[in-house]
């Protein structure tokens, strides 16, 4: 095979259709139109989403916005909910079992709110206020939060050194 033997193969390449151009050209008349209707018009185009004047999907759909769909899985709990639960050694599991969260919470938040006025262990997150609070009162907060994920530095590419010789004129 020779360069000026090469072709595509066949039936890969068509002429474009040029529509319009008389009924001998298959494409004359309506020139690939149909008959009447929106888009047998010129200019007759739509928005993107235009669905024939009938409500939209992406407006029949309830806005959802930034509202985070896991925002109940961490409960909030005040210390002066502490100070009315039984338990000293305060986990998950018990503010469950005296229903102070919500059963279906995976993790709880002590806030400070409220008095507390006697020794407990927490073995959940606190807030800065809500653990010193527990701490002045002689209890303790046992919660090891796993350290954050290191992150990871980006490369910076490397300037192009400027031109030290003059421009010839």
């Amino acid at each position: 095979m020779k360069l000026n033997e090469l072709k595509p193969a066949p039936g890969s390449k068509s002429n474009r259709h040029r529509v319009g151009r008389g009924g001998a050209s298959g494409w004359g008349k309506t020139a690939g139109r149909g008959h009447k209707g929106q888009r047998a018009r010129s200019g007759g185009f739509h928005k993107v989403g235009f669905e024939g004047g009938q409500m939209p999907l992406h407006r029949r759909l309830p806005k959802r916005g930034f509202t985070p769909l896991t925002r109940g899985d961490i409960a909030e709990v005040r210390t002066s909910e502490l100070e009315g639960m039984t338990a000293t050694d305060i986990d998950l599991a018990a503010l469950k079992a005296e229903k102070v969260v919500p059963h279906a919470a995976l993790a709880a938040k002590v806030i400070l709110s409220g008095k507390l006025s006697r020794k407990i262990t927490l073995k959940v997150k606190a807030s800065k206020g809500a653990r010193s609070m527990i701490e002045a009162v002689g209890g303790k907060v046992d919660f090891n939060e796993p350290p954050p994920a290191p992150k990871k530095e980006k490369k910076k590419k490397d300037k192009k050194p400027e031109q030290t010789e003059a421009p010839k004129a």
